[in-house]
C-alpha cells in the first residue's frame, strides 16, 4: 500500500459519517446518472462498483442487474453501506473494503464496472483504466462520471490544495475532459456515450466498450 493510499484511506474514513449525512448536491443531476446507467445495465449482469462511498447507488441500480459487489478503500465507508444494505437493503447487492488492485477482484469476472466521482481520486489515472479492463469480461463496460478538475477555472483549482492543507479535501489528480477521453482509449476502450453530468459543469458521464 502506497503512501498516498493510506492517506486517502484515512481521510475518507475520517469523512464517512458526515459524507453519508449530506444531501446530494444536485439531485436532478444525479437522478439522470442513475437513469442513464440503467439504460446500459442489464439484469444478467455482474456489476462492479469501485468507490461505491456509503452504498447508495449500488442499492438504487441493484434492481436492474443480476449482482453488484460494491468496493471503497474506506473500511468506514463500507460499514455504513453494509448498515444501509441490512436494512431492509437489495439481496443482490454485497460490499468489500477493498482497493482496484485486490486480489478478491478475479479477471474477466463482471460484465460492467461502474466508477461515480472516483477515477479523478486515484493516484495512477492509467494503471487504474488497466486495472479495469483486467476485471472485465470481453467486451464489458466502464460506466463513469467524474470530475474533470484540469478544466476547472484556475482559481478554484487553487482553492484545492488550501483545503487539503487543512484536512478538508482529499489527494486528487488534475485531468481534463479530452486527457481522461484519450486515457480510457490508451487502456484498450472504446467509448459508446458521453456527455455532462450538469449543463456546464465539469463533470464528464462516459460509458466505454472494452475491446
Amino acid at each position: 500500500m502506497t503512501p498516498a493510499e493510506i492517506t486517502r484511506i484515512r481521510f475518507w474514513d475520517r469523512s464517512a459519517r458526515r459524507y453519508a449525512a449530506r444531501p446530494v448536491a444536485d439531485s436532478k443531476a444525479y437522478e439522470t446518472t442513475l437513469e442513464r446507467t440503467r439504460a446500459w445495465l442489464t439484469p444478467t449482469d455482474d456489476v462492479l462498483e469501485i468507490g461505491c462511498g456509503t452504498g447508495s447507488t449500488a442499492i438504487r441500480l441493484a434492481p436492474h442487474a443480476g449482482r453488484i459487489t460494491g468496493t471503497d478503500i474506506s473500511p468506514e465507508m463500507i460499514a455504513i453501506a453494509e448498515e444501509r444494505r441490512s436494512d431492509g437493503g437489495p439481496g443482490n447487492v454485497t460490499f468489500l473494503a477493498a482497493a482496484l488492485s485486490d486480489a478478491r477482484l478475479e479477471p474477466t469476472a463482471f460484465d460492467v464496472v461502474m466508477a461515480f466521482n472516483v477515477l479523478h481520486l486515484l493516484e495512477d489515472l492509467p494503471d487504474a483504466l488497466t486495472r479495469i479492463g483486467k476485471l472485465l469480461k470481453p467486451g464489458g463496460l466502464l460506466i463513469s462520471k467524474t470530475p474533470c478538475l484540469g478544466d476547472m477555472p484556475v482559481m478554484l483549482r487553487l482553492v484545492i490544495p488550501a483545503m487539503q492543507l487543512f484536512g478538508k479535501a482529499p489527494p486528487v489528480s488534475y485531468f481534463g475532459k479530452d486527457a481522461l477521453r484519450q486515457a480510457m482509449q490508451e487502456a484498450g476502450f472504446d467509448i459508446e456515450e458521453t456527455g455532462l453530468h450538469a449543463a456546464g459543469g465539469h463533470a464528464l458521464f462516459i460509458v466505454a466498450r472494452k475491446r
